[in-house]
């Protein structure tokens, strides 16, 4: 199973650590099906089990993911016999960190109000970890779909066995 795990550096002080931040798997899967779905040639349909079987994702996840990017027009589905789902717009017009503020519940690092944090009304910590969010964010921005397979398409067809 993959995941996307991006780090980045954060400047304490004089001293750098280094935060990873995790995607959920739920975003993980929607991206993994957009990238399937750019590989797919011109008019060929995409089925949940098709991508849940390439991918080992459960049925009911991919229903909810593809359901919530054809809510937000990412993708086209079809419904009944020879029905499926394609991408509806052009690989160059999908921008990844749109994708991710999309299908993330939260950005949000860090929790201070469940259970109540003690140090909440004075501690910098929260906005620090939104302020690295936010940058996290805003690199993904510089990057679209066509990004992710432009020198790799020949390798993930033959991986993902796409014909």
């Amino acid at each position: 199973m993959y995941h996307i795990c991006v780090s980045i550096v954060l400047p304490l002080k004089y001293d750098i650590r280094e935060q990873n931040m995790q995607l959920t798997r739920y975003t993980d899967y929607g991206l993994r099906t957009l990238i399937y779905l750019a590989l797919l040639p011109q008019g060929r349909l995409a089925s949940i089990d098709e991508i849940s079987g390439i991918y080992d994702i459960s049925r009911n996840n991919l229903n909810k993911i593809v359901h919530q990017l054809g809510k937000a027009n990412i993708i086209h589905t079809k419904r009944g016999k020879g029905g499926g789902f394609y991408l509806s717009l052009p690989p160059e017009q999908v921008n990844i960190g749109e994708i991710i503020e999309l299908l993330e519940n939260t950005l949000q690092l860090v929790e201070c109000k469940t259970p109540p944090c003690k140090i909440f009304p004075s501690c910098k910590l929260k906005g620090i970890l939104a302020e690295a969010s936010q940058a996290f964010i805003n690199s993904l921005k510089t990057y679209n779909l066509s990004d992710l397979i432009h020198d790799e398409r020949d390798s993930l067809v033959q991986i993902l066995d796409i014909s």
